[in-house]
Formats: C-alpha cells, sequence, structure tokens
C-alpha cells in the first residue's frame, strides 16, 4: 500500500470519526450549536425535459444544475470520461480538473458505509465502485469521490458524491440528482452538522415565472419562509427497511369539504417524495376519492384516460371551471391543502384533455406516495431532529 493510499485512508477515518462524534454530541445535548442556514433557487425541470425540480449548486468550482429527490440518498453528477452518458447542456464534471476533487479509496470506512461493509473495488483496487438503481429502471454507475460543494452561501468541504461513468434514465437533460434521502450517505446526513438535519422546500408550478426555494438549516419555524398559513406538522414514521424515505402516516382526505370514508386511511405509511411527479394512492382509498371529485366535478364532458391518469375530461369549450379543494390530513393534525395548479393536469395545451392528477397503485398492500405535482405551492418543512414534516400554504417565489 502507497503512503498517499495509506494517508487518503486516514482522511476518510477522520472525516468518519468527527461525524460519528457530532451525531453523538447532538443527541446527547438535545441542541444544536451555531447552525447555518442558506436558500438557494428551486425550479421546475420543464425545460430540461424533467416534470422534476432542479437546483444549480456549485461543486469543484463549477455551477452545476441537479434534480432534488428526497427518494434517494446519493448525490451524483456525470462525469468525465464517460462510458455511457444522456445528453447535457452544461460541461460534465471533470474530476482531473478540479484541484479540490480526491477519491474515496476502496476500503476505506467511507467506502463500506456508502456500498455496504464489503466496499466495492474497482480494478485497480482503489476506486470505491457504486451501482444505483431506481424504480422507473434509470441508474447511474461509477466511483464515489469527494470534493468542495456550495450551497447558495454555505460551503461544505470533502462532500461524498458519485462521479457517474454510466448513466441511463429519466433525468432529462439534468447534470445529476441531489440526494435529500435520510441514509447516512445523503446530503442532508452529511451536512448534519451545518444545517441540523432540517431541510425544507417550496415548489412553483411549472408555468410559474420565478423559481421557489429551497431551504437548508436553521430552526423549523424560521420566518424566512413566505407562509400564508399556519405550519402544521405530522410525525415521520420510522420503516426500518426503507430508511431513505420520508412516511408519514395519511388519515384523511376532503374533497371540497366533504371527508372520504375509508377504511385504508391509517393503516400504513404514505412516503412523501419530491422525485415522483403524481400522486399514487391505495386503490379502494383512490376510488373513494375519484368518486367523490366526480360528485363534484360534474357535468363536463369526459376524454379518454392517459396513461396512469384514468379520470379525464374535455375542458376546451369553457373559459374556466371550478375545481373543488382537495385536502390530505395526517396524523397529529397535520394538513396539506392541495394547490389549485396541482389538482388537474393539463395533458393538451387546448384543454381537450385534462385529466384528475392523482393516480391508483395496483394493490391495496402497496405503498402510497405523494408526488410534487401535488406539493405545489407549499412549504414542506422536514426536520429529521424532531422526526417530523411540516405543511403550510405559500406562493413559491425567491
Amino acid at each position: 500500500m502507497n503512503r498517499n493510499h495509506q494517508k487518503q485512508l486516514i482522511v476518510d477515518d477522520d472525516i468518519r470519526v468527527r461525524s460519528i462524534q457530532a451525531s453523538i454530541k447532538n443527541i446527547i445535548s438535545g441542541k444544536i450549536e451555531t447552525l447555518s442556514q442558506t436558500k438557494i433557487p428551486i425550479s421546475s425541470g420543464v425545460k430540461l425535459h424533467s416534470l422534476n425540480y432542479i437546483v444549480t449548486v456549485t461543486l469543484g468550482g463549477r455551477n452545476t444544475t441537479v434534480i432534488v429527490d428526497t427518494g434517494s440518498d446519493l448525490t451524483w453528477v456525470q462525469c468525465q470520461p464517460c462510458r455511457l452518458c444522456y445528453n447535457q447542456p452544461e460541461p460534465l464534471f471533470n474530476p482531473s480538473v478540479s484541484p479540490t476533487y480526491h477519491k474515496v479509496v476502496c476500503n476505506s470506512s467511507v467506502c463500506q458505509t456508502a456500498t455496504g461493509n464489503s466496499g466495492q473495488c474497482g480494478n485497480d483496487l482503489q476506486d470505491c465502485n457504486y451501482v444505483v438503481s431506481y424504480g422507473d429502471g434509470s441508474y447511474t454507475r461509477g466511483e464515489l469521490g469527494q470534493d468542495h460543494l456550495v450551497l447558495g452561501s454555505t460551503s461544505v468541504e470533502n462532500f461524498v458524491f458519485g462521479c457517474g461513468r454510466n448513466n441511463k434514465g429519466l433525468f432529462g437533460l439534468a447534470s445529476g440528482l441531489m440526494g435529500l434521502g435520510r441514509s447516512d450517505l445523503s446530503l442532508i446526513s452529511q451536512t448534519f452538522e451545518t444545517f441540523g438535519g432540517v431541510f425544507s422546500y417550496c415548489l412553483p408550478s411549472a408555468e410559474a415565472k420565478s423559481s421557489g426555494s429551497l431551504v437548508l438549516g436553521g430552526d423549523s419555524n424560521t420566518s424566512i419562509f413566505n407562509n400564508s398559513t399556519p405550519i402544521s406538522y405530522t410525525r415521520m414514521l420510522a420503516n426500518p427497511q426503507l430508511v431513505t424515505f420520508y412516511f408519514l402516516n395519511l388519515t384523511g382526505v376532503t374533497i371540497g369539504g366533504v371527508a372520504i370514508q375509508d377504511s385504508g386511511f391509517g393503516k400504513s405509511g404514505m412516503i412523501i417524495d419530491s422525485g415522483t411527479v403524481i400522486t399514487r394512492l391505495p386503490p379502494t382509498i383512490y376510488k373513494a376519492v375519484k368518486a367523490e371529485f366526480l360528485k363534484l366535478f360534474s357535468g363536463y364532458p369526459f376524454k379518454q384516460g392517459v396513461s396512469i391518469l384514468d379520470t379525464c375530461f374535455d375542458l376546451s369549450a369553457y373559459e374556466e371551471v371550478n375545481i373543488p379543494t382537495v385536502k390530505m390530513q395526517f396524523e397529529g393534525g397535520g394538513e396539506m391543502e392541495v394547490d389549485v395548479t396541482g389538482v388537474l393536469f393539463i395533458v393538451k395545451s387546448d384543454a381537450s384533455q385534462v385529466c384528475l392528477a392523482l393516480a391508483s397503485l395496483q394493490y391495496d398492500d402497496e405503498i402510497g406516495i405523494i408526488g410534487n405535482y401535488q406539493q405545489k405551492n407549499t412549504r414542506v418543512i422536514y426536520d429529521i431532529k424532531q422526526s417530523q414534516v411540516g405543511f403550510a400554504k405559500e406562493t413559491c417565489s425567491f
């Protein structure tokens, strides 16, 4: 083993120990000193051919635009040289020209934490290889590295990320992905010392001229938000088998003020996910929601469904329509009112095909997901330390 390799192992080990000690200190003291807070613009990814949301960060001294995903952990970017990369307008990240980049060495503690106890060694026995597959069949493969990350006004040293050499899937033209999940590798866990495990976002509609905001750090009741209703909270559910995801207990839905009656409420957790677009409900709940919606949204000509959206209308002859309010209730009094732009999905721009923007899962034992389309113009606050998620109405702007 050469001296540089030994030195890197010691550096990696020190980073891990400092992270462990900080976590222990935070748990024991019950408070976090001198936390930072930063705010960065978040916008619709439509211009990059994605229905997800994007932010621009600085990695290794270069601006990089990535998809924001609370349903995964690893942050990664497409890297040069690349074996299989999809098109992106920004230059590929080139680790060889970043003065602050260094590899995560195979068999280091960082590599073992990120890839499992075995560590994934490359052909040269130095690279720490990773593979991440997503639920839609997309994937990224490459090796882990560390570099200087700037998020708004805050710098993060030795940030661990994936240098993707083989990437394929539904990433649009974004340069990569920011993982905001709950595991050790996520941006939230890596920056726990800095931001205290608190972040929030307000997702603007795709048509909005202004950006929304991604806020990292600070008190979860901070005045930096522009919410027009008080923040209501619900607890995060623990799921030891699916540690990445944020689970909530959906206890009810109201359509136009009418409470939906269904025995499926409160029985199993729902995932809240910024990387899923359309909310998926268990079949029995979806049927009850759809039936009530059709009672209130009546008299409009039906149109054939499209893909997962089965409740569609031809609204091309109407200048305006009355859209029923949709609210989701959660355990402990948390409530999210779906913005009016998140109730109907416009398939055709002439309004000849407009669909209820909710979909059914195949089976009742599948896990529901609250997608980003229903989270628009809402301040969604994730407080990992207090193990709670908050909701408030907010017209997203930066």
